[in-house]
């Protein structure tokens, strides 16, 4: 079955639209009560949320909802999303709930679920959810009506499982990073981290209002790291997303190390210490540069869809404990159950720490091709197989650039865009094919 409101990363979109509205969720919060309530009762959720202002309405509309299904709640506040992953398996809940649009603007919200396990929910749990709602909501009878309480060690709890996914002798000590946490939901806890292991920290993103996270700061605008890197002369800088499961870093030089680089980082650690099981999992996002490294170094690599999700399921697939995106968020199967950035920060640090190397030394085994991002605005959502005169653009392209280059056409999981992925070997080649594919995408738009 089709789901109608689940995607990629749960349920997202515009606050004040629908889906995003305080109703929408009220019922989704019931829905979803229903489903874990008849598991056990009293049924026990988790909720948390990253630091946009909208995040106090929907926590508020998701207890009332779950309490009215019978079902107990424990509030966390602003936390990382690997930290409700985390603590609901540790606090043996039912389920936890983050209100969160990760990366996007303060505008932007949604709703995703881990279940009991810390894993993203399986898609037939979440289209039980989807077929509560479509029932009329109704109130258990007053003595089952759920209870709400706050847990006020949450961030202590988390502080301590982070610094515990890495070896006790190691430190930091003499190490200086710059940590932008976004002004999202790491802005109390990556800069305590970093410090209580031994390494001085220069704090930025870290003054939330409610409409400033990710604003020009965080892994998807990591310029203001850079600077401030190259400012104060730091080893390296650590740049997270506005909910903390996004991982870009800059190393001494002020250059960029994006996702790809720092799962070679990883992988190539992991490999030395005898730690790595089974293939690394990218995506089909992927650089063609990270695959020639790791085959170099007699890994195997895979390729899953894009969304942490899918490189989650095909990790358990092929019993990996490595994978992550691009984009940065990278699943250390073997530490945690979804992506980290705090944690995998740890991991790249460990490497260096080990090795007597700085961070961009160890990227530069891996040469990254060439590669070319365009995104191509959508008012609804299309299926570009069935436009012709785009398929036989991208094909006759994809001939010009041979086995050294890939095209990839596909929709956003989380935004109203058509993504275009080009790379190969010429960069300027590179951007003259993207472009051309966004003017042909963009006639069909329009």
């Amino acid at each position: 079955m089709k789901k109608a409101y689940f995607g990629t990363d749960g349920i997202r979109g515009k606050v004040g639209e629908y889906p995003i509205t305080p109703d929408f969720v009220l019922k989704l919060g019931w829905a979803a009560g229903r489903v874990f309530s008849l598991d056990r009762y009293p049924s026990n959720v988790l909720i948390g949320k990253d630091t946009r202002i909208s995040g106090y309405m929907f926590e508020s509309a998701l207890e009332a909802g779950l309490a009215a299904a019978g079902v107990n709640t424990q509030l966390l506040g602003p936390m990382p999303t690997p930290a409700i992953a985390y603590l609901t398996r540790t606090f043996r809940a039912q389920a936890g709930i983050v209100i969160s649009a990760s990366h996007n603007p303060h505008y932007d919200n949604g709703i995703k679920f881990f279940g009991p396990d810390g894993m993203k929910l399986p898609d037939e749990v979440e289209l039980q959810v989807e077929e509560q709602m479509d029932k009329p909501m109704t109130t258990v009878e007053s003595s089952r009506i759920g209870k709400a309480s706050r847990i006020s060690d949450a961030v202590g709890r988390y502080i301590e499982f982070c610094k515990s996914t890495i070896p006790s002798r190691i430190e930091f000590n003499g190490l200086k990073i710059v940590v932008d946490c976004a002004h999202g939901s790491t802005y109390h806890i990556a800069p305590h981290v970093f410090e209580e292991l031994g390494a001085a920290v220069v704090a930025i993103g870290i003054q939330p209002n409610g409409l400033n996270i990710n604003d020009g700061v965080g892994a998807t605008k990591p310029e203001q790291l850079s600077r401030t890197v190259l400012t104060e002369q730091a080893d390296l800088g650590i740049a997270l997303d506005g909910d903390g499961d996004r991982l870009i870093m800059v190393d001494h030089k002020g250059e960029i190390v994006d996702g790809d680089e720092l799962v070679y980082i990883i992988a190539k650690s992991r490999l030395k210490s005898g730690a790595l099981k089974g293939p690394v999992v990218g995506t089909l996002m992927s650089n063609l540069g990270l695959e020639h490294a790791l085959d170099d170094l007699g890994l195997e690599f895979k390729r899953a869809a894009v969304g942490d999700r899918y490189v989650m399921e095909m990790m358990l697939q092929h019993d990996s404990v490595l994978g992550g995106e691009s984009s940065g968020h990278i699943i250390c199967r073997d530490r945690i159950t979804t992506g980290d950035g705090i944690v995998s920060a740890l991991q790249v640090m460990t490497a260096m720490h080990e090795t007597e190397k700085s961070l961009n030394e160890l990227k530069s085994g891996m040469a990254k091709y060439p590669q070319c991002l365009v995104n191509v605005k959508m008012q609804e959502k299309i299926n570009l197989d069935q436009f012709e005169p785009v398929q036989k653009l991208k094909n006759e392209l994809q001939r010009e650039l041979g086995s050294k280059g890939r095209i990839l056409l596909r929709p956003s999981g989380t935004e109203p865009l058509i993504r275009i992925m080009v790379e190969g070997q010429d960069a300027h080649v590179v951007r003259a094919i993207a472009d051309r594919l966004a003017d042909a995408v963009s006639s069909v738009l329009t």
